[in-house]
């Protein structure tokens, strides 16, 4: 059943005269605005002194902006736990790799692993359920504000060894069982108990990789269980509200599937323009695209989180114009911020929400604008997003996102993994997986991202990044699954305690891919090896590997050796594969697959839903779509201007 797409922003009442904010509410009407996220950074106004709360201001700004019409979306406040708080746990705060504590005045200042720190969050959290868990102006509940933001995930605080300690005695039960899965025999690395094992830092050199790998797990973990301890008191207080968290861009250090098993649905804050500039492997795209955004930085993250959201994801924070944390802040074209909601919304989004009403004219993000200037009169991107709403009320409800023909199995404990043991600096989970992402939606095709554990039925390719550790359950699909699977070097390379398989990598892939990893290197790019495959050459620029077994060779290197293998309809890519080998290889396997492909123009990208295909160019100048659209337009041009988006309605 289809539904309209909503708007939202984010709004700080704490910061503004009572006075202005009824004007506020009726502007955010005006602009089509139907949410409004409040709350998520006022714990000192909610609780200025320990006991005492003061939630009156914050019901006034409740009843002011529901009088008008609008949904809330309440934060809880403990990303920001206040100075009275922290001198009453001064342990509560975080401790770096470097055993340096993360002190007060900013945010985030805390350790997950504290439990007294948990129970002042299910303190305040509780205060603020009962206070407003009924009203029927909230419609959803915020979580915290945007876990693992500034490398905040790893703390190495008493109070995390304790629980990591604990996290493995619940794991493998004795000490002699852990002595053998981390193979402490090893330099002598045995422990007698499980009070003896450490954090793994602060080492003379490398610590076990099996410890490390067992640490970010055991952290991924902590996040959960701390997420969860707000989730259960809300869902008992007020029930019927959707739960959400504001997940971020490539912050991987803990499993978003599992964090998001307690939610309704996955939010994640999209900053293009500063994204594209902090992230070292887009280098080639920030010249053509500093004012646009990657491509394809956005899309992935839209599908990966819907994918973590069970089908359900929104913006929580979308960016209004330029930002004050990267290194640099270019502004954006005009038209981006119409692009950056419709491409959203083609992806399944539920609601794009904008960060936010008002620039701040104090404090850390002085520089960050927002859809109004500090002096109150809008700023560009409120035009834009008034636009969007206007058009998006012309086309009505859309159908939800549908599932793909191509899924790519994303595993946030094989990025770890790689993390734990690169063994090659320049191999990356995140630059492989977006290569393959990007491939894939060069060609027009709609992307799922699938966990480890999820189903791969009614896929017609199936593409599985470097799985590191590959669970009989997850073989067991993939054996099953009938369709064509990709497999990508590394996969099946280490057991879940960091052991080479006793059969060598893919290990339990080993029979399904009919090869055997005998060696691997790794090299710099000028080290590259070449590729013959249908008689054109590429390369093999970052990593290499050297298989036997009874598979077809596909592809070979240059030295004669397989590149590419295959085994009925599973395939083995041996090496990091450049970035036109993996396109067109992945063209010919779509081909081959039935799949409807699109030849893009450069910088254009597009996405299917339900009856509407929508088509968003980001580029800066004019490009043609003629060859690509078969039916008729409902918005927008064959000549789709720079930072404009298409669409066309199917047959």
């Amino acid at each position: 059943m289809g539904r309209q797409p909503e708007l939202g922003v984010c709004y700080y009442p704490e910061h503004w005269p009572e006075v202005m904010w009824e004007q506020d509410a009726a502007d955010m009407v005006k602009a089509g605005i139907t949410h409004v996220r409040v709350g998520e950074f006022a714990w000192s106004r909610f609780e200025p002194e320990p006991g005492t709360y003061d939630f009156d201001w914050l019901a006034q700004a409740i009843k002011t902006l529901g009088d008008a019409g609008l949904k809330l979306i309440l934060g809880t406040p403990t990303a920001t736990p206040p100075k009275w708080l922290v001198d009453k746990m001064p342990d509560m705060l975080p401790i770096s790799r470097q055993g340096r504590t993360r002190g007060f005045g900013s945010r985030r200042h805390y350790c997950f692993s504290h439990m007294g720190y948990r129970r002042e969050c299910a303190r305040i959290t509780r205060a603020m359920a009962e206070r407003f868990g009924d009203h029927p102006a909230v419609v959803a509940w915020q979580t915290d504000n945007e876990y693992g933001c500034h490398n905040t995930t790893h703390s190495y605080t008493p109070a995390a060894k304790a629980n990591f300690q604990t996290w493995l005695a619940n794991r493998y039960g004795t000490i002699g069982a852990l002595n053998e899965a981390w193979g402490n025999v090893f330099w002598s690395m045995e422990y007698l108990s499980f009070d003896e094992i450490e954090l793994p830092n602060q080492a003379v050199t490398e610590t076990n990789p099996a410890h490390r790998w067992d640490y970010r797990r055991f952290a991924s973990d902590e996040v959960k269980a701390f997420n969860k301890v707000q989730t259960d008191i809300l869902r008992e207080l007020s029930p019927g509200r959707d739960l959400v968290h504001n997940f971020m861009t490539f912050v991987t250090e803990y499993d978003h599937f599992s964090v998001s098993e307690d939610l309704d649905v996955a939010s994640w804050d999209s900053y293009p323009i500063g994204s594209l500039d902090v992230m070292p492997f887009v280098h080639e795209n920030k010249e053509h695209f500093v004012r646009t955004g990657d491509p394809d930085i956005q899309a992935y993250h839209h599908d990966l989180y819907r994918a973590c959201g069970r089908g359900r994801f929104w913006i929580m924070e979308q960016q209004p114009g330029p930002v004050n944390w990267a290194p640099y802040n270019p502004d954006h074209l005009p038209g981006m911020q119409r692009l950056w909601g419709w491409e959203a919304f083609a992806h399944g989004a539920e609601l794009v929400s904008y960060f936010r009403w008002r620039q701040a004219p104090f404090a850390q993000e002085q520089f960050h604008a927002g859809l109004n200037r500090p002096d109150g009169e809008p700023d560009r991107a409120l035009h834009e997003v008034t636009q969007l709403g206007s058009e998006l009320k012309q086309l009505g409800d859309i159908e939800p996102a549908s599932q793909a023909d191509v899924a790519i199995v994303y595993s946030y404990d094989s990025h770890w993994a790689l993390l734990t043991q690169p063994q090659g600096q320049n191999f990356s989970y995140i630059v492989q997986t977006l290569s393959i992402y990007r491939a894939l939606r060069e060609k027009g095709l709609n992307v799922d991202f699938i966990s480890p554990d999820g189903a791969l039925d009614g896929y017609k390719m199936v593409v599985l990044p470097s799985q590191i550790h590959v669970s009989d359950a997850l073989t067991a699909r993939l054996t099953a699954f009938d369709g064509d699977l990709i497999v990508l070097p590394r996969s099946g390379s280490r057991t879940v305690s960091h052991e080479i398989p006793a059969n060598l990598a893919p290990g339990p892939l080993s029979e399904l891919l009919g090869v055997k990893v005998t060696r691997a290197e790794s090299f710099r790019e000028f080290a590259a090896v070449d590729v013959d495959y249908r008689s054109k050459l590429y390369t093999f620029d970052r990593w290499r590997e050297y298989v036997e077994g009874d598979a077809e060779t596909v592809a070979h290197t240059s030295d004669g050796h397989p590149a590419i293998t295959r085994k009925m309809n599973a395939y083995y890519i041996a090496g990091w594969p450049d970035d036109a080998l993996l396109k067109d290889f992945l063209d010919v396997r779509a081909a081959a697959a039935g799949l409807p492909t699109l030849d893009l123009p450069f910088g254009v990208r597009t996405r299917t839903r339900g009856s509407y295909r929508v088509f968003v160019n980001y580029n800066p100048q004019t490009v043609s779509i003629a060859d690509c659209v078969s039916g008729d337009l409902v918005l927008g041009s064959l000549d789709l201007a720079g930072a404009d988006v298409a669409i066309e309605r199917l047959a």
